[in-house]
């Protein structure tokens, strides 16, 4: 599961607990109302509506929230036991009944008597017991479908390395596919091809093997005392092309990363994420695209439909032009354009070559012979970048982020701090199209990206946004 979605179900989660709390006070009320008469049915909704009754609540639903998240709630349970979470349900609605009982004796509240307390507890144990029952099996469900699944890379072969991929490997709700071992010849690696695993890469051609793969994750389980100088290299590389840390222990020095920590299972991992933060701005960051990706396809379908028309009248080939790309991490997505070319125009480019007028692995050319006459109009409008809206609706891509590269552009990369530009979504415009588009130099290009990745905001997409309107007005850099 990725950040954002991840984000979505915790804060679901929070406030679908708070409600399932409320519940429970609302049926234990009712039972020791219809216990005793001491409080009638009038007086306790006049009680509700009291504001100082109401902000005693509020104050109540705080302290409930803050001693779930105490108590590991919200905390990953991705590879964690089924009891665990259960216990830590059992023992976090113990001491929010606790805090029930000490509310009570501070403000005086009639209501709450030892049977209500026995009302409430079991009530809200068993509910929220329930609601991790159930949102595991839901996980589990779509983990074991083969949904929601994390390529994952283990460095080290020992005894403690192949421990964790058995146990990945007998719980497939955990999500994880291990894509293969990476280590270096040692005296216990016979043990390792024993165990049957496949050994990937060794760890001097580790960063090779992480630029021609789809990789999420990295589980370094080296032992850090003989090897850190390896381990530090390995997490360096890791981090240079922006794939995701985890490791067992001892806190590694890298750079523009966002670390947080996992239980998994017996052993506690730290995570370090070089991509965007997470949380509530990227979910805010997806509705986003989502919204004015749909809105624009709606207002701009009359603008589409006669390009498309007049592409079928001016040239033969498709309407549209469908090109293999690289997305998040790397994965093989494809765009989606406006034809402005010949229809064989990749097929042509071999011949053009030599022609080439930007630096690095990237192909522009100005007056390049296979763009069509109405092409050239549609690419210094960029109105053959819209059909890519539909690639922002799909999930492939955002209206802001770096620009997806066709695979021939990838594989001409010669360093590799370059390709921490893909552990973010590709998108239609970023800090390249407002600053000039083609006509700035490859190795800028690859810094505004970064640049992009470590100040990333909701503001400063909207800020992106708003200028990228000008910029495709002025037609500068197009081409």
């Amino acid at each position: 599961m990725n950040k954002t979605r991840r984000e979505l179900l915790i804060n679901g989660c929070k406030l679908f607990d708070l409600g399932l709390m409320v519940a429970a006070f609302m049926l234990a009320s009712l039972v020791r109302l219809h216990q005793s008469h001491t409080v009638t049915m009038a007086e306790f909704f006049s009680m509700r509506v009291k504001i100082q009754n109401f902000l005693i609540f509020a104050l109540l639903m705080l302290v409930w929230h803050l001693i779930f998240r105490a108590f590991g709630l919200y905390a990953s349970h991705r590879t964690s036991q089924r009891n665990r979470e259960l216990g830590e349900v059992v023992a976090a609605t113990f001491v929010g009944t606790l805090a029930i009982l000490a509310g009570a004796i501070i403000f005086h509240i009639k209501l709450v008597t030892p049977v209500f307390l026995c009302v409430f507890w079991p009530v809200a144990m068993c509910a929220l017991g329930a609601s991790r029952l159930a949102i595991r099996a839901m996980l589990s469900f779509a983990r074991k479908r083969g949904r929601n699944l994390r390529n994952i890379v283990i460095v080290g072969t020992n005894y403690r390395a192949l421990e964790f991929a058995r146990r990945l490997g007998t719980h497939p709700e955990f999500g994880y596919r291990i894509e293969g071992f990476v280590d270096q010849e040692w005296q216990g690696m016979e043990t390792f091809r024993r165990a049957g695993y496949a050994l990937a890469s060794d760890i001097e051609h580790f960063p090779e093997y992480l630029r021609r793969s789809v990789v999420d994750e990295v589980v370094i389980a080296v032992p850090f005392r003989s090897m850190h100088e390896q381990a530090s290299r390995i997490a360096a590389s890791c981090n240079e092309q922006g794939i995701t840390v985890r490791v067992f222990s001892n806190i590694l020095d890298l750079k523009a990363t966002h670390s947080s920590t996992d239980d998994e299972e017996e052993d506690p991992v730290i995570t370090h994420a070089s991509g965007l933060a997470g949380g509530w701005p990227v979910f805010a960051k997806r509705v986003l695209d989502l919204v004015i990706s749909s809105i624009s396809l709606v207002v701009l379908s009359p603008l589409m439909l006669v390009t498309a028309i007049l592409i079928k009248l001016t040239s033969p080939g498709p309407i549209l032009f469908r090109q293999e790309r690289l997305g998040l991490n790397k994965r093989h997505l494809y765009v989606y354009k406006f034809r402005t070319m010949v229809a064989d125009a990749e097929q042509r480019m071999c011949e053009l070559e030599h022609l080439n007028e930007v630096s690095g692995p990237v192909f522009k050319i100005k007056n390049d012979p296979r763009i069509t006459r109405l092409g050239k109009f549609l690419r210094k409008t960029s109105i053959d970048e819209l059909p890519q809206l539909i690639n922002v609706i799909k999930g492939d891509m955002s209206l802001v982020g770096p620009r997806p590269l066709p695979v021939r552009d990838y594989n001409g990369f010669n360093e590799d701090w370059q390709r921490r530009r893909f552990s973010v979504k590709p998108g239609i415009t970023c800090l390249w199209q407002i600053r000039g588009r083609s006509s700035i130099p490859f190795d800028e290009w690859m810094e505004l990206d970064l640049t992009y990745i470590e100040k990333w905001s909701l503001w400063l997409d909207l800020q992106i946004l708003i200028k990228t309107i000008p910029a495709v007005l002025r037609g500068t850099g197009a081409a």
